[in-house]
């Protein structure tokens, strides 16, 4: 609710400061006294566009500030988290307007944006009178404030979560065609590599294996000739190393029996011919082995041109060759899990949309079954309230598209984010005239008394901000007025209500009474706002009766109706 406002030279205002109070609030006063200007301090506030007029002349700035406690809403601690501002048990709202025109908004002492005060104050304060502070004037409000008053929040919220659930299937199935895309792009390419790659049959550290055994078959005859030689050096030839070597064992052999010293030297010769046997044995089996073999050869060069080839084509070696070889064949194979992910996900696209379609079609009927009682209960409320002729209407609209993702009855519809339906209200106010949209109501008067029916009709949400109603009673009078006084009252035990009248029917009803009064004051016209206690109350209602001339009938009259708002 809304607990203080302080204005200080703004428009007429020089100084003043009103506390108000939970219930219907009453806001009387002359002609020409100041109430608008205390309703455009509120809306200043409240984020209206401020100009330098405003200013109160001769000061260097006007200053507003608002107090507003109880629990904030839910939205406004999402805004204040989101803009670093803190949340405390009162929740201030300031406005800074200087001579220039320029101006400083606060919110609970933290600077902020002047479009961040005007969010903020659309989620506390709905005003109704001759402007377009007025919720209700939305037509994307009216879905929102027909599922308040046929208690369908649940099944909103049913509909909101399995829509999300559908489009993150959605933007899911996009990625993956997405990714489908972009490997069937590059699929010949990384085919034509993999084809290439796996044609060559890579084998780790096959370059040096090759490069080992060319230089092998190159040399061939060298080898064989450089063996055989090496074979008769060792064996063959009567010179050869075994048979000198031989001959030095006999001889060292017949030094031992007579010379025990010899000993060690005859086993380390008899060692060294052994040696020399084995070493020829190796090179017969060696040069035995020799392969003549050009065909070979030439196979091994080929074959080591292709992995060079191979190699300077893609940059890598053999070994990193290998690794992309194996990585693309992960690709491709990459590409037919896919192809099978693709049809799963289209596939619980599928299920997500019919039960999206299911949602939507339930939340629909509920809608139009609420629509009908609040369409009767908006005239009842609109011919008690003077328009005895009204015809109101809640219109739904559908936007069908062959590619829409609800269906119903055979023909697809787009998603919204709230249903199926554009939801309007509707009205006409006048006998033999057809429905129009809300916002095109001319009337001012007629306006705050659709809204007053609207929202006493609608009351049973929580989420309705403080009401004001300013001049609400523009061409009522009489029964009608008390009606009007009585809806107030009635409206005001669940909401926050204030509103500026003319009429005692309507004054006679307030939980709290403010005048707003002129004065002079060294040659400068102020205006000036005080709380009524019981007898000035009264005085203020008979005068709304009978002007400045109060007569005890009048005194009689409004003491009377006062003390039926009481009651009511």
């Amino acid at each position: 609710m809304l607990k203080s406002l302080y204005v200080r030279d703004f428009a007429l205002i020089d100084e003043l400061s009103v506390s108000f109070a939970p219930g219907l609030t009453i806001i009387t006063g002359e002609t020409g006294a100041g109430k608008s200007i205390l309703m455009g301090a509120l809306n200043m506030v409240l984020g209206e566009r401020a100009s330098a007029e405003m200013v109160r002349g001769g000061a260097s700035k006007a200053v507003i500030e608002a107090v507003f406690g109880g629990e904030h809403y839910e939205s406004i601690g999402e805004m204040l988290d989101e803009e670093q501002i803190e949340r405390t048990p009162e929740l201030i709202l300031r406005r800074d307007i200087s001579a220039t025109g320029q101006s400083r908004c606060f919110i609970n002492d933290t600077p902020c944006t002047v479009s961040l005060l005007k969010r903020v104050g659309q989620q506390l304060v709905d005003l109704h009178g001759q402007h377009d502070h007025q919720l209700l004037l939305h037509a994307e409000t009216h879905a929102g404030m027909l599922d308040g008053f046929g208690l369908l929040h649940a099944e909103t919220a049913q509909y909101r979560n399995t829509l999300e659930e559908y489009r993150k299937l959605r933007r899911e199935l996009q990625c993956l065609t997405e990714r489908a895309d972009a490997l069937r792009e590059k699929r010949d390419f990384i085919d034509y590599q993999y084809r290439e790659l796996e044609a060559a049959a890579l084998v780790e550290g096959e370059e040096r294996s090759i490069d080992e055994e060319i230089n092998l078959l190159e040399n061939a005859e060298t080898l064989f000739s450089l063996g055989t030689e090496l074979g008769e050096n060792l064996y063959e030839s009567e010179s050869s190393a075994y048979t000198a070597l031989s001959s030095a064992v006999h001889l060292l052999e017949k030094l031992t029996s007579i010379d025990q010293r010899f000993e060690p030297y005859l086993e380390e010769l008899r060692g060294a011919t052994a040696t020399v046997e084995e070493l020829n044995r190796h090179v017969g089996r060696y040069t035995g082995s020799i392969e003549f073999n050009r065909d070979r050869l030439e196979e091994l060069r080929e074959r080591q041109l292709l992995l060079q080839r191979l190699a300077k084509k893609h940059g890598k070696s053999i070994d990193e060759l290998i690794a992309l070889r194996d990585r693309l064949a992960e690709e491709l194979s990459l590409e037919e899990n896919v192809a099978g992910e693709l049809a799963a996900i289209e596939a619980d696209i599928r299920n997500a949309r019919t039960a999206l379609s299911a949602s939507a079609n339930s939340l629909s009927e509920h809608r139009r079954e609420a629509a009908g009682r609040l369409e009767r209960e908006i005239m009842a409320g609109l011919s008690t309230l003077g328009i005895p002729h009204s015809a109101f209407e809640v219109r739904f609209t559908r936007e069908a598209s062959p590619d829409g993702d609800i269906e119903i009855d055979g023909t697809r519809y787009k998603a919204f984010d709230n249903g199926c339906d554009r939801v309007e209200f509707m009205i006409s106010t006048n006998l033999g005239e057809s429905p129009k949209p809300l916002a095109k109501v001319a009337s001012g008067g007629e306006i705050s008394r659709v809204m007053l029916a609207m929202k006493s009709a609608l009351a049973r949400s929580a989420e309705l901000p403080i009401l004001v109603f300013d001049e609400i009673d523009t061409g009522i009078s009489g029964k009608v007025a008390q009606s009007v006084g009585f809806s107030l009252k009635r409206l005001s035990r669940m909401h926050q209500i204030m509103a500026i009248t003319h009429l005692p029917q309507i004054a006679a009803m307030g939980d709290l009474h403010l005048a707003v009064k002129k004065r002079i004051e060294a040659d400068r016209t102020l205006t000036g706002v005080a709380p009524l206690d019981e007898t000035r109350r009264i005085e203020e209602v008979a005068r709304l009766f009978s002007g400045a001339d109060i007569t005890a009938a009048s005194l009689q009259l409004a003491t009377e109706l006062i003390e039926a708002g009481k009651t009511a």
